[in-house]
């Protein structure tokens, strides 16, 4: 049965707190005072004004708790009903307009219990509006409800005084079970989210986490929830326990509640027709709309939500956006893309820049017992159509995923390697480097388009949106090594199998006593062959059990061609930011050069901290002073974010001079200047290659007939999808190779 209650109508808008969770000497509204900050003066009500208020049809149960600044016009004000104490600001004879929306300034229909209005608002048919502070210029309009409960924490895992631990909302992200949950609050980052679910056998790290967002929250029971100045709410159900920053803008909405939703003039959130969403933080300029649901979710700044997508139990990183599909359980960095109805995520780790296509079925199958399964992705992971995995699974950067049902978990630790499931002959493929050979166009441009999408007005973390950068070019020095000794053994194994085990052994040089292992000796033989390029790479069968966790080996494919790829462009890597910290510092000599850099760079392990790059040296630094005490709050943490970033690019180029010589064999201290300049002239080569390749990938779209038979003719083509030489991304590719070409030049003469 409802227990619907009974009290008198003189209460109705007043005893908001509890006398048993009142502080001692305050009253009601000494919370509602301290948020108020407005800086209009109330009065009372003169007799004349009350007069007009009555003839205009409206009532309240005591015209003494109507207060009203200077300006008021009793006029403006038709059919409400008051209750509680009420403050009103200016009310002027205009109408305010916003996407055709137009009403006069004042209040009318409605029914208010102990609200505060600022200046020259528009409260027009809202059926209740209850314990919510108005901001100047706000319009609300044909609303069902609007309330604020005494108890409520807008989104955040706060408790209130009295209420008990299972009434906490967590975020259980990355999986299902709630082993990696957190504590969502109004500020969280993407690094935030992400430190606090790895380490989870730290309980010293864990409490302190937990303590720095405890102590964000106010357990004191009476807040009003906030509308800012020129938000515009209409045509929607309920909004119940939400803060709405300024500027934001609200239509249709079937059902809000127990949300922040953070909004500014430079950073408007809109929602639209539809939504409903419940317990989450929504962030400065995010947009949802058209029937998305979301609970129990975190939205960073500038995301998307629409057409009927479902976050649930997941943080949504900075510019991403999700269409449409199912969403559970996740981590997700910034730069997130998934538009397609028939998609699903579900307890995965992403780390940014990624792209989830249409049919993608990401971790629905779990291999346990339980639905306890992860999936980690690094950056710009890409699984294609219908694409079915299983948990556990772990990608390394940039992989991509061609269309298939993969059944059993993957561990692919080569980055920019397209995967594929051959069923004809029941084997997993990886071709390592895919994306430099066959799709650079795509590859530079999303680099370029992150960068350019960036819409935070506050970054405070420095997301990097390069393919080159400290985390893919460690992923590919260790697939260096890996691709030498899986060589090594595929050469091993052909020898045998031909019967020549002592000839294989004088022919490549491995004759060795005691102090080479078998591994070793794999990884010197399938060194020797790559650095040569020996053919015979190509022939052979080239497997390994490592990647898939099934009895079939996976194979790996165009080894030698990815081999010296990765090779090259990790000395591109390295040269390009010389040339970059060479025009930064305005040095003239290659001896200045050389002063200028470390003596014994090292090849730093990084981290990838909600988007940004990190040394996992000083994130272990970090949490020792986490641990310690030394930091003290979430906000420490994120002054930490920024000395990082301002570091980041000397500690990049550190880390790219130790690749230089992880690679190459390159140290810097020991080369002449002609010899540097001749690393020059050779990463202007890479760069033109970088540029032709891209021209080249896009140039394959204007010449493949199953494109063109479309068309009428190439005209026709041309006019539909642009010409190739009016590309706006190549033409700007072009200009950066001449910018950059013009730059190697000038360093060539300057460097003596």
């Amino acid at each position: 049965m409802n227990q619907i209650k009974k009290n008198p109508i003189n209460s109705l808008g007043y005893n908001f707190i509890s006398e048993e969770h009142l502080a001692k000497g305050r009253d009601e509204y000494y919370l509602r005072k301290l948020q108020n900050n407005n800086g209009i003066q109330y009065r009372g009500l003169t007799a004349y004004e009350i007069e007009v208020l009555v003839r205009n049809r409206n009532t309240s149960d005591d015209w003494n708790n109507l207060l009203v600044s200077d300006a008021f016009s009793p006029e403006q004000v038709h059919n409400c009903k008051f209750f509680g104490l009420v403050r009103i600001g200016k009310l002027e004879p205009f109408y305010l307009e916003f996407k055709n929306l137009r009403r006069p300034v004042g209040l009318y229909n409605s029914t208010i219990i102990s609200c505060d209005f600022g200046d020259n608002v528009v409260i027009d048919n809202v059926n209740y509006i209850s314990h919510y502070i108005v901001g100047n210029g706000a319009i609300i309009v044909n609303v069902n409800e609007v309330a604020t409960t005494d108890y409520a924490k807008f989104g955040n895992g706060a408790l209130k005084d009295g209420e008990s631990e299972n009434m906490r909302i967590w975020l259980e992200v990355c999986n299902e079970n709630g082993g990696r949950k957190i504590i969502p609050f109004n500020g969280m980052l993407p690094g935030d989210a992400y430190l606090w679910t790895q380490a989870r056998d730290d309980e010293k790290l864990q409490q302190r986490f937990r303590e720095f967002t405890l102590n964000r929250f106010d357990t004191r029971r009476g807040y009003y929830g906030v509308i800012g100045d020129r938000t515009v709410i209409k045509n929607c159900k309920i909004l119940k326990d939400v803060n709405i920053g300024s500027d934001a803008y609200l239509k249709g909405a079937n059902k809000l509640k127990n949300l922040t939703i953070n909004s500014s003039a430079e950073a408007s959130t809109q929602i639209g027709e539809g939504c409903e969403l419940v317990n989450g933080i929504v962030d400065y300029g995010c947009t949802i709309f058209y029937g998305v649901k979301a609970v129990r979710f975190f939205m960073a700044s500038h995301s998307q939500l629409k057409y009927g997508a479902r976050l649930i139990n997941s943080y949504l990183g900075n510019n991403s956006t999700i269409s449409c599909c199912e969403v559970l359980n996740a981590l997700i960095f910034p730069f997130h893309e998934q538009h397609h109805n028939n998609s699903f995520l579900c307890a995965a780790l992403l780390n940014g820049q990624t792209n989830i296509a249409a049919g993608a079925t990401i971790g629905s199958n779990h291999n346990s017992r339980s639905p306890d399964g992860e999936i980690i992705a690094g950056r710009g992971f890409w699984p294609g159509l219908c694409v079915s995995l299983k948990h556990n699974s772990k990608f390394a950067s940039f992989t991509i995923i061609a269309k298939g049902d993969y059944p059993a978990e993957l561990n692919i630790p080569i980055p920019f390697s397209l995967v594929s499931n051959d069923v004809t002959h029941d084997t997993l493929v990886v071709m390592p480097g895919y994306w430099f050979m066959y799709n650079l166009y795509a590859l530079v441009r999303n680099s370029g388009k992150y960068r350019d999408r960036d819409k935070r007005i506050i970054k405070e973390q420095l997301i990097e949106p390069g393919y080159l950068a400290p985390d893919t070019v460690n992923e590919m020095i260790q697939a260096l090594h890996l691709l030498e000794k899986l060589t090594g053994e595929a050469w091993i194994r052909a020898q045998e199998e031909k019967g020549a085990g002592a000839q294989k052994k004088k022919a490549a040089g491995a004759k060795q006593k005691g102090s080479k292992t078998p591994v070793q000796n794999a990884a010197l033989i399938g060194k020797r062959l790559l650095k040569r390029k020996d053919p015979l790479v190509d022939e052979l069968s080239i497997t390994t059990p490592d990647f898939e966790n099934a009895q079939r080996p996976a194979k790996l494919v165009k080894v030698l061609k990815s081999y010296h790829l990765f090779k090259k462009l990790i000395r591109f890597y390295t040269i390009s930011l010389l040339a970059e910290h060479i025009s930064s510092e305005n040095i003239r000599s290659f001896k200045k050069l050389v002063s200028s850099l470390p003596d014994k760079p090292t090849l730093s392990e990084w981290q990838n901290i909600g988007g940004q790059l990190i040394r996992a040296a000083e994130i272990e630094k970090m949490r020792a002073r986490i641990r310690s005490g030394r930091i003290k709050s979430w906000d420490e943490i994120h002054q930490a974010y920024a000395q990082y970033g301002d570091s980041y690019s000397s500690e990049r180029l550190i880390h790219a001079i130790a690749a230089l010589r992880e690679v190459a064999g390159i140290r810097l201290s020991q080369l002449s200047a002609e010899q540097f300049r001749q690393l020059l002239e050779e990463s202007a080569q890479t760069k033109k290659w970088i540029f032709n390749n891209i021209y080249e990938s896009r140039a394959k779209d204007y010449t493949n007939p199953f494109r063109m038979m479309v068309y009428q003719n190439a005209e026709e083509m041309n006019n539909v999808i642009g010409r190739l030489d009016e590309n706006t991304f190549i033409k700007k590719e072009k200009q950066e190779l001449n910018a950059y070409k013009r730059t190697i030049d000038r360093l060539i003469k300057e460097l003596k």
